[in-house]
């Protein structure tokens, strides 16, 4: 067992890069696990500067300067949170506000279909089981009532925090784009002259990340807007709300699109029932074409250059760094299964004997 282990280590740990790599490595994970929620704005920031490198280096492409590319693209990103702050989220506080003020009525519509379920179906379904699942339905929704107060008690502090990360994630992401040079010079500084794995994964990674950030958010941003344009022509109630949800949901491949299923299948049944006017049929033609073309059409233009990856192994990453990490952990789940995969298939193997 001695000799295996041995043989082992010295396969994969005995040349210098490799240890480079691991040190890296293991720095890197202690420092999110230690530091994650500090770190939270800078790691936003990093994000959205990877979000505006493209628009500034296709300025840059065309002659311009990159300090009069990155004022332009700042002034418009600018603009765009401003319209976000101030015209979509009082709209969409007004319609989270107007479903939790519905969410009583679904609730007994929910109950009143289950107490009909014995009659319908005696041989499968009991009334005592209804009875037991209709207390447990008010029972959650009692535990929800007061989680909300609690988030409510809790938003002060909370506010405060949006309103340093207004002026401070602005800040950096200007700094980010405009000193991008120095930035990575003075990080580099740090590391050892002889690093050529380490620069090679790193060319490879800033151009993953770039893309499937820019991807992301182009693709959040399309199949948001279809959405809304599809649930408004078709009248349905909180499309705004419902759009938002199913352009995030794309954050979480295969499982965000199952889930966000429910919300929408469970509003148009109450606005509209099963029969009227086909229109819940049509609502759920809909957005399964969406879900379809978003998978099948739009995701492959996107991140035509990403890195392919299997769908098992996607839904395995999403697990493993969303129960470390949480949100990020999720979005930043498939560029973090490409650094694996880059470092498997790079890492350093002594073949002597």
């Amino acid at each position: 067992m001695f000799n295996f282990i041995n043989t082992w280590y010295k396969r994969y740990f005995t040349d210098p890069q490799a240890s480079l790599l691991v040190i890296l490595v293991v720095l890197g994970l202690v420092i999110f696990l230690i530091m994650g929620k500090m770190l939270a704005p800078l790691l936003a920031a990093l994000i959205i500067a990877y979000l505006l490198e493209g628009a500034v280096s296709k300025l840059e492409q065309r002659d311009i300067t990159r300090f009069v590319s990155v004022n332009i693209v700042y002034f418009i990103f600018l603009i765009f949170m401003g319209y976000i702050l101030f015209g979509l989220m009082p709209l969409l506080s007004k319609q989270v506000s107007q479903f939790f003020q519905e969410v009583p009525e679904m609730v007994r519509n929910v109950q009143s279909l289950l107490l009909r379920l014995p009659e319908q179906y005696p041989d499968m379904i009991s009334e005592e089981y209804v009875w037991e699942l209709n207390s447990n339905i008010r029972d959650n929704l009692s535990d929800l009532g007061q989680n909300v107060l609690s988030v409510s008690l809790a938003s002060v502090p909370a506010v405060v925090s949006i309103l340093v990360y207004l002026i401070l994630v602005p800040l950096m992401i200007f700094f980010f784009l405009k000193d991008k040079k120095i930035v990575i010079e003075w990080t580099a500084n740090f590391l050892p002259k002889d690093r050529q794995l380490v620069n090679e994964i790193w060319v490879e990674m800033d151009a993953q990340i770039g893309n499937y950030i820019r991807g992301k958010f182009n693709e959040i941003l399309i199949v948001g807007s279809v959405s809304y344009i599809a649930f408004v022509i078709l009248g349905l109630n909180y499309a705004f709300l419902l759009a938002m949800i199913v352009g995030l949901s794309v954050l979480i491949p295969y499982i965000g699109a199952a889930i966000v299923t429910l919300p929408i299948a469970l509003v148009g049944y109450f606005q509209w029932g099963l029969t009227s006017d086909y229109n819940f049929t049509w609502l759920m033609i809909s957005y399964f074409v969406i879900q379809f073309l978003d998978g099948n059409v739009l995701v492959p233009i996107l991140f035509s250059e990403a890195v392919n990856l299997h769908p098992l192994a996607i839904i395995v990453a999403i697990l493993v760094f969303g129960g470390i990490w949480g949100f990020w952990g999720v979005f930043f789940a498939i560029p973090l299964a490409t650094l694996v995969k880059a470092l498997i298939n790079v890492w350093p193997v002594y073949e002597g004997k």
